[in-house]
């Protein structure tokens, strides 16, 4: 049974924060399941979210949540190894709107790391909001 391979020890990064301002609209408040609460990025072409798990995962689905009007229309999921090299895992199209959504990740390699890539912004200075994100899968044997 596929469960969040998000866990505390998980490092996050993201690429940028709105105004800097990490205390309101920080990275912590994609994993933090309080509905008020949003990573904002700032403006700019291509923002992303990456992840570092404490040890390797399979995934099997991803789950993201945006704000209507700040959504990606088009997204890729990259992933590798400890020490290795990005590669595609996979693209999704999200809809513009404010519910929780699903894309299922077909036939995923074990990874240690992931990079969702948030490709052309609904906003037009390229600004995301997630308000929720999650990772399914398990742990790699």
């Amino acid at each position: 049974m596929a469960s969040s391979v998000i866990c505390r020890e998980t490092q996050s990064r993201v690429s940028s924060v709105l105004n800097r301002d990490v205390k309101q609209y920080g990275k912590k408040y994609m994993f933090d399941c309080n509905e008020e609460t949003c990573w904002n990025s700032d403006q700019g072409e291509c923002q992303w979210v990456s992840l570092e798990f404490p040890q390797s995962v399979k995934l099997s689905e991803l789950k993201v949540q945006f704000q209507g009007g700040f959504s990606a229309k088009t997204c890729r999921l990259e992933g590798c190894p400890k020490d290795g090299v990005f590669t595609v895992i996979s693209h999704f199209y999200p809809e513009d709107n404010n519910s929780l959504q699903s894309f299922p990740i077909q036939e995923a390699p074990a990874v240690d790391k992931v990079k969702i890539m948030f490709e052309n912004s609904a906003d037009f200075f390229g600004r995301i909001i997630v308000y929720s994100l999650d990772i399914l899968g398990e742990k790699a044997s």
